[in-house]
């Protein structure tokens, strides 16, 4: 009971403020020249607010769009801890924190979120402390009591992120050079891509087994790197690498058992049917061939190639085309040949009748 009149009392307190600093009558308080900066004065204090790496935020899917958001406590502390941002506020600055979130709120800054999944997952001791989707709360009003705000209004875009995306479209089309580039600048760029991605197996393996272990032993869930393969995910939360508390129930002992022999059988049977030294090497020379072709192909060695192929079509046909002269001189002096020879037979008959 106390906690609900405290809440109620927060409320009409938290309503009152927003009706002062939103709804002011411009003829008893400030002039409208000021009054359309005081909107200003809040958009100000919302990106700076927004901007600060002490406030801790996630993303978050809301209505199929991502969101930044934050939590009602850690807005409470961050308030607390970096007072001089009241500052920027001018005449509000004495404001509470719940009367600065509401007034964010009624000028749309913010917008109050609620985790879509409100039970237990099985499995779990505890909801989500980040949820990965949010839904908008029907009471547009500040509590830190389990409330997420989201904002509402477009961040500036760092210098950086605007030279990152302009650089897309080089990096594709020289990726659609690399045929040909010099062989000192393939054999760059080959092994420099083989080095990250063997980096990258590297890791997700020794990740694999560090969790396997720690979970067939300790029976706890370790991840190093927890967020390496996070769809949403901040830079600086990618590259993480102390595990998350586990929240999840102890795996039972038969579990562990049961996935320790399956790992072990797993093991004896990829030694088992390991390929020998001498598919080792054919497979190695196979690879190596295919590795050269791309490394030495040459546009020059190409168009030099197709020259000498129409060469030799050039050759092959004036080839065939002699060969039917001489074939078509053959066929027209046949005639007189068998001409001739019937004549010789003719003579050699009428020479033996002389002679009977």
């Amino acid at each position: 009971m106390k906690k609900a009149g405290a809440e109620k009392k927060r409320a009409r307190r938290s309503s009152a403020a927003v009706k002062s600093a939103a709804g002011r009558d411009p003829a008893t308080d400030t002039p409208p020249r000021k009054q359309g900066n005081k909107k200003d004065v809040f958009q100000l204090f919302a990106e700076k607010v927004r901007d600060h790496k002490d406030l801790v935020s996630r993303w978050a899917v809301l209505q199929e769009t991502r969101v930044e958001y934050f939590r009602g406590k850690d807005f409470v502390t961050f308030l607390k801890n970096h007072p001089e941002l009241k500052d920027i506020l001018e005449s509000d600055r004495h404001l509470e924190v719940e009367d600065i979130v509401n007034v964010l709120l009624s000028k749309n800054l913010l917008v109050r979120c609620d985790r879509v999944v409100k039970t237990v997952r099985p499995g779990k001791r505890k909801l989500s402390t980040w949820p990965a989707h949010l839904e908008i709360y029907p009471e547009q009003e500040f509590s830190d009591n389990d409330a997420f705000f989201a904002w509402t209004f477009v961040n500036k875009r760092p210098l950086w992120q605007t030279l990152l995306s302009l650089s897309w479209p080089v990096l594709t089309l020289a990726i659609c050079l690399f045929p040909v580039y010099p062989h000192q600048a393939k054999l760059l760029i080959l092994y420099s891509c083989a080095g990250i991605l063997l980096l990258i197996l590297c890791l997700l393996s020794v990740r694999a087994l560090i969790f396997g272990a720690s979970w067939i032993l300790l029976g706890k869930r370790i991840w190093i790197f927890p967020n390496i393969l996070a769809e949403e995910a901040t830079l600086r939360e990618l590259f993480r690498f102390w595990p998350i508390k586990d929240e999840e129930e102890k795996p039972k002992l038969t579990a562990r058992l049961f996935y320790a022999t399956v790992a072990v059988l797993a093991i004896l049977l990829l030694r088992h049917h390991a390929p020998d030294e001498a598919a080792r090497a054919r497979y190695q020379k196979r690879v190596s061939n295919i590795i050269d072709d791309v490394l030495e192909w040459d546009p020059r060695l190409a168009l030099s190639g197709m020259m000498d192929s129409m060469q030799s079509e050039v050759n092959g046909t004036e080839t065939n085309n002699n060969v039917t002269d001489d074939d078509g001189s053959e066929k027209a002096a046949s005639p007189d040949y068998v001409e001739h020879e019937h004549d010789e037979s003719a003579d050699d008959k009428d020479m033996y009748n002389d002679n009977i």
